[in-house]
C-alpha cells in the first residue's frame, strides 16, 4: 500500500488537501495531511517560537507513526513551503520514504531558509531585514482575497475555492521561514518527483533548458530517480484540479513521470546549435563584460546591443555573450555596416534584475565611450526574461537610443516571480516610449503564459500610439533561431534587422 504523507504551503493547513485526499484513499492510498503547529487550528503553538524545526518534528512523528508497519510505502508530498518540512524530515528518516514529490515549489538547499522561496521581492527584503536582526518571534498575516496572486497563479481556482482559501488562511510563523534548513545529505538518496504547474509559469521544458545551461547545480536533476510531471494549472492545483493532481501523484508514486536529458547525451543543446544564418567570421573584440564585433567600415559606426535573457545560473558555461545565437545576431548586424555588440549580465535569479539593469546601463557606456561607435546611434536589443529589462529604456528613452527591438521577450513579470510591484513592467512602461521605434519578433508558438505579456504589451502599445513594429514567427516557438523551420526563421531575422538598420542609419 502506498501511504501519502503531505504537507501544505505557506498560510494553509491540512484542510487544503481535503478533495486530492479523498480521491487518493478512493484508488486504495493511505493519505495524512499533517497538521502543523501553529497553523492549523487543531495543533496550537505551545510558545511564539514556532520555526521550521517545528513542523519538520511535526512530519517526523506522522512518518514514525505510519512506519512502525510494514509493508507500507511512504510518498512525501511537499507544496510550497511544505517541501521544507519535508525535506528536513526524509532527511532524518530516509529509511521509511520511497519518494519525495515537489509540488510546485523550488529546491531548497542545506542552511538556507524558506524566506529564499518568498516569491514577493519586497517582502522578502523585508524579511531578510528581520532574519539578520535574529528576530524569529511573530507571524506573517495571511493574504486578503485579492492578494494571493503575489503568492502564485491562482489560475483555475474557482470564486468558490478561493473564498474558501481565504477563509481557511492561518498566519505563518516566522520562524518557519526564517529558521534556515539543515540536512545531512541522506535524503539526496530518496528517489524525486516534480509536479511543476505551468500557469505559475514553470514547465518541464524550461527545467531541461536550465540543465542544458551547463550548471552543475542542476545536474542531479537527470538521474533517473528524477521523473517530473505538468499541471496546466496555477499554483493551488489541490483546488484547481484536485483529480488531475491525485493522479499524478499516484503516477509520481510508481515511478513514472518524463524524465530529463543529461548534457551531452544527443545533440546539442537549443542555445548551443548553430545560427541559422550565414554570417561574416569576424573576431570578437573582448572589453570586461562586453563582446564587441567590428565592420571593416570607416568612420564611428551605429551600434546594436544584443541582451540576454534569463534567469541563467550563474554555473552556466559558457557564458550568453558566446552563445552561437547571440553571436549570429551580433555579427549579422555587422554584416550590415553596424557594431554588433553582446555582453553578460547578472541575471541569475528572479531577484536580479536590478542588478542586471545596472550590468547593461554600465556596458552602454562602455560601448557609446568606443571611438569606432556612434554614440548618438544605438539600438538595443533584448531576449526572452530579459525583456523586462526594456522598462528602463522605454520610461526615459535617451536621444541616442534610436530603436528599441525584442525578440520573443517576456514583458509582465510572470505569476511566480513576485515583481508586481517593481519598475520592471514593460506594458506599463511603454507608455512612455514616445517616438521610440519598437521592433518586436513574436513567435506564433510561444507558451500560454509568456504570450499573454506580449499581447498585453502590443494593446498598451497600440492603445498610447507607441511606435511598433510586429515581426511575426507563426510557426515559431520560444527562442525559435535554432528551433524552428529555417526559411521562416531567416525571413524573420532578415526584416527585423534590417528594420532596426533603417532607424539606425535613417
Amino acid at each position: 500500500m502506498t501511504v501519502f504523507i503531505m504537507v501544505a504551503g505557506v498560510f494553509t493547513g491540512a484542510d487544503v488537501w481535503q478533495e486530492t485526499a479523498a480521491r487518493l484513499a478512493a484508488a486504495g492510498s493511505e493519505v495524512h495531511a499533517v497538521p502543523l503547529t501553529g497553523v492549523d487550528a487543531d495543533r496550537p503553538a505551545a510558545s511564539a517560537r514556532v520555526g521550521l524545526e517545528t513542523h519538520i518534528e511535526d512530519v517526523i512523528g506522522v512518518i514514525d507513526a505510519v512506519g512502525a508497519a510494514s509493508g507500507r510505502e511512504i510518498v512525501l508530498v511537499g507544496h510550497d513551503y511544505g517541501i521544507h518540512p519535508v525535506l528536513g524530515a526524509a532527511d532524518r528518516r530516509p529509511q521509511h520514504v520511497a519518494r519525495i514529490v515537489y509540488l510546485d515549489c523550488g529546491m531548497p538547499q542545506n542552511g538556507v531558509p524558506a524566506l529564499a522561496a518568498v516569491p514577493d521581492q519586497a517582502l522578502r527584503a523585508q524579511l531578510a531585514d528581520r532574519a539578520q536582526r535574529n528576530e524569529h518571534d511573530g507571524e506573517l498575516a495571511p493574504p486578503s482575497r485579492d492578494e494571493w496572486q503575489r503568492w502564485g497563479s491562482t489560475a483555475g481556482i474557482s470564486d468558490a475555492a478561493l473564498e474558501r482559501l481565504t477563509a481557511l488562511a492561518a498566519p505563518q510563523p516566522l520562524g518557519t521561514l526564517l529558521q534556515p534548513l539543515q540536512l545531512t545529505g541522506a535524503v539526496a538518496a530518496v528517489p524525486t518527483t516534480g509536479v511543476l504547474c505551468t500557469r505559475n509559469g514553470v514547465s518541464v521544458d524550461l527545467v531541461q533548458r536550465l540543465v542544458d545551461l551547463g550548471d552543475p547545480a542542476m545536474a542531479a536533476l537527470t538521474d533517473p530517480q528524477v521523473t517530473f510531471f505538468e499541471l496546466p494549472t496555477g499554483h493551488w492545483p489541490m483546488l484547481s484540479c484536485p483529480s488531475e493532481l491525485a493522479d499524478v501523484l499516484l503516477q509520481a508514486a510508481a515511478g513514472e513521470g518524463r524524465r530529463l536529458r543529461p548534457v551531452g547525451a544527443a545533440e546539442p543543446p537549443a542555445h548551443l546549435r548553430p545560427f541559422p544564418l550565414e554570417v561574416p567570421e569576424l573576431p570578437r573584440d573582448r572589453r570586461g563584460h562586453v563582446d564587441l564585433y567590428v565592420p571593416d567600415a570607416e568612420g564611428p559606426r551605429p551600434a546594436v546591443v544584443f541582451v540576454h535573457g534569463g534567469p541563467v545560473p550563474a554555473g552556466a558555461r559558457p557564458t550568453p555573450r558566446d552563445w552561437p545565437t547571440l553571436v549570429g545576431y551580433a555579427r549579422l548586424a555587422a554584416a550590415e555596416g553596424m557594431v554588433g555588440v553582446t555582453l553578460d549580465h547578472r541575471l541569475h535569479d528572479v531577484g536580479d534584475f536590478a542588478r542586471a539593469a545596472a550590468d547593461v546601463a554600465a556596458a552602454m557606456e562602455l560601448v557609446r565611450a568606443d571611438p569606432r561607435v556612434d554614440a548618438d546611434r544605438i539600438a538595443l536589443w533584448f531576449f526572452s526574461g530579459g525583456g523586462l529589462l526594456t522598462a528602463d529604456w522605454l520610461t526615459q528613452p535617451p536621444a541616442w537610443l534610436r530603436c528599441l527591438a525584442a525578440s520573443y521577450p517576456i514583458l509582465s513579470p510572470l505569476p511566480n516571480w513576485g515583481l508586481n510591484d517593481s519598475r520592471f513592467r514593460p506594458v506599463r512602461a511603454v507608455a512612455h516610449a514616445g517616438a521610440l521605434p519598437i521592433v518586436l519578433l513574436r513567435a506564433g508558438r510561444e507558451t500560454p503564459e509568456i504570450a499573454a505579456t506580449v499581447e498585453a504589451f502590443v494593446t498598451a502599445a497600440k492603445d498610447c500610439g507607441a511606435h511598433l513594429e510586429l515581426v511575426d514567427v507563426p510557426n515559431g516557438h520560444h527562442g525559435f533561431e535554432t528551433l524552428d523551420a529555417p526559411e521562416e526563421t531567416r525571413s524573420a531575422l532578415r526584416h527585423a534587422m534590417r528594420s532596426v538598420v533603417t532607424r539606425l542609419t535613417g
